[in-house]
């Protein structure tokens, strides 16, 4: 028995979520191996999970000059490089950005503009958000990094009582708007309860700061200079599982794209579907699921920035449509979909055809190996549509 349940921890379970095909209530397509009577509990090598999703590029801009090859991370770093350069107050720092950080996102910035304007902090999230919230009040441009948005929470006092209202308590006589706090975000496929969490919907709550998630390497650079440029302080997720898997042609010279603007990446009829992030490139595939298998044409909403968030795109779009599914990585209950629902229930009532859909996370911590079924993948977000169309 001890060999048997060694061998079942070590053993290499597949476990695609490309090849699932029940939804949420049907097979989840595990495969489960056999045991020969000539086994060892000797440990196989571990196979990492199939991505749940299928990268999508963003077709090459060509409104802001000449574009190179990056990935998220890099796109990240041209951001913060071209904000240095033209910046001379600017200043990045957090636990290991000196040397690059743990994603490389920062990575040669301190050997080109000095040790005084990139440098490492203690480990103390609070004391990082704290330094910044100070850097920004004296008229410094000021980008703090995370290094992991599940590590976000000892800093929530000072982002939420502190940044958040600091222009408000003083009567708009002192504010710490050039604050940015960067933080790798979301699911990775091996994160486990502490670094998988999306925690947008707890900072949502709170008036007085911008949330910002992008999609993309291209998304990723424009958005993150303009919430370093924004006169309000805003915290700007990264999808940490895009880092290098997203890679795009990125204009190198500084662009901005505007806050609090959805996108619909595509038009339709029949049903329109809201998400951010890594989100996003799983329900592209929904709908292209939805198209070839229903006949249902879905209208795809990026919505970009969370807070505040774009009601207008979003209700133009359901007006048409009739129907709304939402879907994000965290928890359902108290997700920042539930307030997408309810503000689409009170402005559009009269033209929905279908009850809102919400496919998340489940209200659960963040598994490790069950990572593959507690994430909204295709297959549970198309079942989502199949309810919707047939109610």
């Amino acid at each position: 028995m001890a060999a048997t349940r060694l061998f079942l921890r070590t053993s290499n379970v597949k476990s695609s979520l490309t090849g699932l095909t029940g939804g949420v209530h049907g097979s989840l397509g595990l495969t489960l191996h056999k045991l020969s009577p000539d086994c060892t509990a000797r440990p196989k090598t571990q196979r990492r999970h199939a991505a749940h999703f299928t990268y999508h590029p963003d077709p090459v801009p060509t409104q802001y000059g000449p574009t190179q090859k990056m990935n998220l991370f890099q796109s990240v770093t041209s951001a913060l490089d071209n904000m240095l350069a033209s910046d001379p107050t600017a200043v990045i720092f957090g636990e290991d950005v000196a040397f690059g950080g743990v994603f490389r996102c920062t990575v040669g910035l301190r050997d080109k503009y000095g040790k005084d304007r990139v440098f490492n902090t203690p480990l103390c999230e609070q004391g990082i958000v704290g330094f910044g919230i100070g850097a920004a009040a004296a008229g410094a441009t000021a980008i703090a990094e995370i290094q992991f948005a599940d590590y976000i929470y000892p800093a929530f006092d000072q982002i939420v009582n502190e940044a958040a209202k600091y222009r408000y308590r003083s009567g708009n006589m002192y504010d710490c708007g050039k604050l940015t706090i960067r933080s790798p975000w979301g699911c990775v496929g091996h994160g486990s309860l502490y670094h998988s969490q999306s925690p947008e919907a707890f900072f949502a709550h709170c008036p007085g700061i911008k949330i910002v998630v992008p999609r993309g390497p291209v998304q990723a650079k424009g958005l993150l200079l303009s919430c370093i440029t924004d006169q309000n302080p805003c915290i700007f997720f990264e999808p940490k599982i895009l880092y290098r898997a997203a890679v795009e042609q990125v204009p190198t010279e500084a662009y901005q794209i505007p806050l609090s603007q959805a996108e619909v990446l595509q038009e339709g009829s029949d049903l329109t579907m809201v998400t951010w992030g890594t989100q996003v490139h799983v329900l592209r595939e929904v709908a292209a699921m939805a198209q070839e298998k229903l006949g249902v044409s879905c209208e795809l909403i990026d919505l970009r920035t969370i807070l505040p968030w774009d009601i207008e795109t979003v209700c133009k779009s359901v007006v048409k449509t009739g129907r709304l599914l939402i879907s994000h990585e965290a928890p359902v209950t108290g997700g920042f979909a539930a307030e997408i629902s309810t503000t689409v229930q009170e402005e559009c009532f009269l033209n929905l055809e279908a009850p809102i859909s919400r496919v998340c996370g489940y209200d659960t911590p963040f598994p490790h190996i069950f990572e593959p079924f507690y994430i909204p993948d295709k297959w549970k977000c198309l079942e989502a549509v199949k309810r919707m169309i047939n109610y």
